[in-house]
């Protein structure tokens, strides 16, 4: 693994021995300068080393010990920009530069990533990246930027202003690999964005002129939408010969298939399985790059202030925490002016925009949103449109087919056993947005769904988008009552349900019915810890202290159930209040089981919201007995009379109770939330780390993270 005494000629030994030469130079003491023709060797030869992991372990090892006078990761680097540059330029697609840059954005994540994972300090002194920038070959070049930056400019440039091509799409591939290597730092750092937390690269990319910023969030969006394949033995490609057989990386699909220098295991290229079609290796990591970009927060050093004011020790923790400023991050920017490409918006209220507008075709986005929402990047990327960009919203919401969306979220929900809480605490959030606006939940009572063929405990046929989703929320609820016992999904569910309330358009018969039973559920569970808490209060006078604290336990989740009893009370008062005539099959299910509002006739929080429904039990009731029925009355009988009743309810004596609308709101803090989210994502996705070096996350304790932010009232 040394250094070779030499740059080997070209066509002085066998392609397999200079390769071996070659980067045993790369990883040696030797230092090439520059301008050396070495570099240029080193990236036009293709490399079909397949080394065992221990070679591997010493290549990295050596490059980074060597590293620190040879400088050769600051100068690979450099190269790979060069070359992206004269393939910008290049007239012929078959140039050389494009395989000169695969190749080098290929060994620079290699030998960056086992860098970034094994630095010993806290600002990445072993990058190395304070080249000599009088060195020749560099005098004009980096006189007034770092490394990093000029690396990050040349790549964002590269990737926003070229299109995806047969040609160019293994570059791309590459490009996205590098990024997510180069910003995988943040694994390195603590769960809060402090002032000192060291991320060259990323931060390099938050520099970038606007323009630049909006084309590459552009070019991300339209990877994902588009979905573009790798030719991965494509004959085009000269780096894939025919003439041995394939190497390691090749064998597993990898886009690196010049280089077969580091096993599978050593760098993940994230390369989907199997024989899914929606599945593109580009647009996968074109999704996690954009997530990473626009969820990154740049902490503002306030050092100056505690100075100043003699805050120090915990008092500093804490201003720190409390008092967090951030740089602006451009990327997300982009991401909220993003405009529909079909509809200018701009020229017809004549609205002018800071910097330059994303343009993107929303009816494809929406789309692809929709075939891949199985895939918890994909559904972080709809709640991050949905809530930053009005625009988006607002093309959502007058879209007649809204369950082309609605469907897959309502499916992940069905099958939350399958599913991570953080996943369903987004698709929840996504859904409490959108209920939000009134003609959402009109919409959705007027789109009936043929069947639906995955929801296994009784055949839905003809029933309404808007019934489902009733029927899906609150089988969430159950199920979160019983497994999870998380308050905020209880809360956010129990939103979406009081923002569509007033707005129900015939509920069916199952939907009704499952909401009754959830006030009986939900009145059971309050009637338990009730008794409990009254057995607790008797024993309080043996054991004093420990009594005292059970009891106050107690009385806190007793507090959460009567808070969500009043919630489902005010979501029939209000389907009674707004929306009796058109929902007959509510009505049914209340007078079915009126037996389990008794309870609670006389309670104080619960008395005003059940007079409105003991009045409508009573106009019922007595209008059943004035109806003479020949024999047993029949469900069918029943509703009839119900629904000719209803044509004369005029909603005298009921009390108007002011609706409740819930909205969402981020937390103070959402980057503690999105930031390690969206890297769990990333790993997830296959992106290979060395689990000692994240600090991110526990990575041994699979607990997902505090929830993103609440409903609120």
């Amino acid at each position: 693994m040394g250094a070779a005494p030499s740059t080997p000629r070209r066509g002085a030994v066998r392609p397999r021995e200079a390769a071996e030469h070659l980067i045993g130079a790369l990883v040696g003491e030797k230092s090439y300068p520059i301008s050396s023709e070495f570099w240029k060797q080193l990236l036009e030869l293709p490399l079909t080393l397949q080394w065992p992991r221990h070679r591997v372990l010493e290549a990295c090892m050596a490059f980074a010990q060597n590293n620190y006078h040879t400088k050769h990761l600051a100068k690979i680097l450099i190269h790979m920009v060069w070359c992206l540059q004269d393939a910008m330029s290049a007239s012929a697609e078959s140039s050389t530069a494009y395989r000169k840059a695969v190749n080098a954005s290929y060994i620079s994540s290699i030998f960056l990533k086992f860098i970034i994972e094994n630095a010993k300090s806290d600002n990445l002194e072993e990058l190395c990246l304070d080249i000599d920038k009088d060195e020749k070959g560099l005098e004009n070049l980096l006189s007034d930027q770092s490394v990093e930056l000029f690396v990050m400019r040349g790549i964002l440039s590269f990737v926003g202003a070229s299109d995806v091509s047969i040609h160019s799409s293994l570059l791309h591939h590459e490009l996205l690999n590098f990024m997510l290597v180069a910003m995988s730092t943040q694994l390195c750092s603590g769960p809060s964005p402090a002032p000192n937390d060291v991320h060259p690269f990323i931060d390099a990319a938050m520099s970038q002129e606007s323009v630049v910023v909006a084309s590459v969030v552009r070019r991300l969006l339209l990877n994902f939408i588009t979905r573009p394949r790798i030719p991965f033995n494509d004959s085009s490609y000269s780096i894939f010969s025919e003439e041995s057989g394939p190497g390691v990386l090749q064998k597993v699909g990898s886009a690196a298939a010049n280089f077969v220098l580091l096993p599978y295991y050593t760098f993940n290229y994230l390369v989907s399985s199997g024989g899914d079609g929606q599945r593109s290796p580009l647009a996968d990591n074109s999704l996690l790059v954009l997530l990473i970009l626009i969820h990154y927060r740049k902490c503002v050093s306030v050092d100056e202030f505690i100075s100043n004011n003699n805050v120090e020790g915990g008092d500093a923790n804490a201003y720190l925490k409390d008092n967090s400023t951030f740089h602006d991050n451009p990327y997300c920017k982009a991401l909220e002016n993003a405009r529909d490409i079909e509809f200018d918006r701009i020229d017809i209220e004549g609205n002018a925009h800071n910097g330059p507008v994303v343009r993107v075709p929303f009816a494809s986005l929406f789309d692809t949103l929709g075939t891949c929402l199985n895939d918890e990047s994909s559904v972080l990327l709809l709640y991050s449109l949905v809530h930053g960009n009005c625009d988006f919203l607002e093309y959502v919401l007058v879209r007649t087919d809204l369950d082309t969306l609605l469907m897959p979220i309502l499916e992940t929900l069905y099958n939350a056993s399958r599913r991570t809480s953080n996943q369903i605490y987004m698709l929840l959030i996504i859904l409490l947005i959108l209920s939000q606006d009134s003609s959402f939940n009109a919409s959705i009572h007027k789109l009936i769904l043929p069947s639906v063929p995955w929801y296994q405990e009784r055949l839905l046929h003809h029933t309404s988008l808007g019934s489902l989703m009733v029927v899906i929320l609150i089988r969430t609820i159950k199920y979160n009552l019983s497994k999870l016992r998380d308050i905020y999904l209880h809360t956010n569910c129990l939103a979406i349900l009081a923002n569509m309330a007033p707005h129900i358009h015939r509920l069916s018969a199952y939907a009704s019915q499952r909401l009754v039973s959830l006030f009986d559920m939900l009145s059971r569970k309050y009637a338990k810890i009730a008794e409990l808490k009254n057995d607790k209060v008797l024993k309080t006078a043996s054991d004093q202290i420990e009594g005292e604290n059970v009891a106050e336990d107690v009385s806190t989740e007793l507090h959460i159930y009567t808070d969500f009893l009043r919630i489902v009370l005010e979501i029939i008062n209000a389907i009674l209040t707004y929306a009796l005539p058109r929902n007959p099959e509510v009505v049914y299910a209340i007078m079915h089981r009126q037996e389990v509002f008794q309870p609670f006739k006389n309670h104080p929080r619960f008395n005003e919201l059940l007079e409105n429904i003991y009045t409508v039990l009573d106009f019922f009731n007595s209008r059943m007995d004035m109806h003479q029925s020949d024999g047993e009355w029949s469900v069918d009988k029943v509703l009839e009379v119900i629904i000719i009743n209803c044509r004369s309810w005029r909603g005298e004596g009921m009390k108007m109770f002011t609706q409740l609308r819930f909205t969402y709101e981020q937390e103070s803090h959402p980057e503690e939330f999105f930031i390690p989210y969206v890297w769990r994502l990333v790993l997830a996705h296959g992106f290979s780390f060395s689990p000692g070096a994240i600090n991110l996350f526990p990575v041994d304790i699979h607990v997902d993270d505090a929830a993103p932010g609440e409903p609120n009232v």
